[in-house]
């Protein structure tokens, strides 16, 4: 371990921290400090970086709330950040070294949310294995539904008809840089009505965040007779499309309103992507599934893949001390 080092992220690493996420094999756009940041005043930043002697060969994006990290809770996903040169052995030995850091700088546990899988740019499940190895306690999973967009896709009869009402009431799709529009008259209110709750992002945020990443956050509308009807929030990676808002007034079935547009989503606009990501189902920290609404993804013929949630104590880091033979 005596190559590697770890410090804090600071200002003057801005360039450095986003150019290794842009060539990493599991970074998203995500992890760009800009998106990280735009909510900075919510969370005790304590991203770290690693380095091989004066490499920088790691990150970990992370907050802290008193004697714990969290790979990071404004994000989807985090755990480290790495190139496809850091191999198995090394990845063990960085790790390590991060929970020896976390250990002496006070911090008890780390709270890892791992990188869904169709998101790696190459396979990068390391972390998988350092949890097997740290005897590291899963607290959650999720189950996200998800579509491959290379293979042929299986849509239902009900989708279908639910297509077809779109196209009888010549439904109209427009994606557009304003947010305010279905934020205000579609998807607060449907909060607000199903759930009494409010979207993590307000509008003002997402034209933010949509001004610095254009063609990453994009916003689909649907119109009937020049009112909006429904629309969704899609955040795209290299890999995958993902469904971040979906949201439709009262009469969604009667005009077939989100069968149609995503039906033009999988088949046209996200085509040559390799996935659909329509998000999790889950309620109660995994433990719930909501059937409707997983009936609704899978009737587009998405299945599932999980999302783990990690938690280990930072003191474990000496169970890596001899996996290496």
């Amino acid at each position: 371990m005596k190559d590697y080092s770890v410090r804090p992220y600071q200002a003057k690493d801005y360039l450095l921290w986003n150019t290794f996420i842009n060539e990493s094999k599991n970074g998203t756009f995500l992890f760009h400090r800009d998106f990280m940041e735009y909510h900075k005043e919510r969370f005790d930043d304590f991203s770290l970086l690693i380095f091989q002697k004066e490499k920088l060969v790691a990150l970990l994006p992370a907050n802290r709330v008193g004697d714990t990290v969290f790979s990071h809770q404004g994000l989807t996903y985090g755990g480290l950040i790495y190139s496809d040169k850091l191999k198995l052995t090394s990845f063990i030995v960085v790790f390590a070294k991060v929970l020896k850091f976390l250990c002496e700088h006070e911090i008890n546990k780390i709270l890892i949310k791992t990188i869904p899988s169709i998101y790696h740019i190459k396979p990068s499940d390391e972390i998988q294995y350092v949890m097997f190895l740290m005897q590291a306690e899963l607290v959650r999973r999720d189950s996200l539904s998800v579509v491959n967009l290379q293979k042929a896709i299986k849509i239902s009869k009900g989708r279908l008809e639910g297509v077809k009402k779109g196209v009888k009431n010549k439904l109209k799709i427009v994606e557009e840089p304003i947010f305010e529009t279905f934020w205000e008259e579609i998807m607060v209110p449907n909060l607000e009505k199903k759930h009494n709750a409010k979207p993590v992002h307000s509008h003002t945020e997402m034209s933010l965040l949509q001004k610095i990443f254009p063609i990453n956050i994009r916003q689909f509308n649907v119109y009937f007779e020049d009112k909006i009807v429904a629309g969704t929030t899609i955040f795209e990676t290299k890999q995958v499309a993902h469904a971040q808002y979906i949201a439709a007034n009262e009469t969604k079935n009667e005009l077939g309103s989100l069968d149609y547009l995503y039906y033009c989503l999988l088949t046209e606009v996200f085509k040559e992507k390799a996935f659909l990501d329509f998000g999790i189902s889950n309620e109660y920290q995994g433990k719930k599934v909501n059937s409707g609404l997983s009936f609704w993804k899978e009737s587009f013929g998405a299945s599932s893949i999980v999302q783990d949630f990690y938690e280990v104590a930072t003191s474990k880091y000496c169970l890596l001390d001899d996996v290496l033979v």
